[in-house]
């Protein structure tokens, strides 16, 4: 199965890190966006962190990320800039989306 993870808020940090790690271990494919307020995120270690979980993907919406200054330097290679297009994309490609 494939589970997007649409973040666009930065108030469930514990929530997306627990499905996360739940999918992957039994297997799944996660694909995290964010955007909006959850570009925030981009400062914390512990979210950045989950790109390194085997099956995970994780981008986020450049602009939100730049209007909001949510610090995009020193960012993991694995988490890349995009748009809402990759939203788009996570949203095709995906089983079942949630958002927090």
């Amino acid at each position: 199965m494939k589970l997007g993870i649409l973040v666009n808020t930065d108030k469930n940090l514990d929530a997306i890190e627990g499905l996360t790690m739940a999918a992957v271990a039994k297997g799944h494919e996660v694909t995290i966006f964010a955007m909006d307020e959850g570009t925030r995120l981009l400062k914390n270690t512990s979210y950045t962190e989950l790109c390194r979980l085997q099956g995970v993907t994780m981008c986020f919406c450049d602009y939100s990320a730049t209007t909001l200054c949510a610090g995009t330097e020193n960012l993991p290679d694995k988490i890349q800039p995009g748009s809402q297009y990759n939203n788009a994309i996570m949203c095709h490609n995906a089983d079942k989306v949630i958002v927090l």
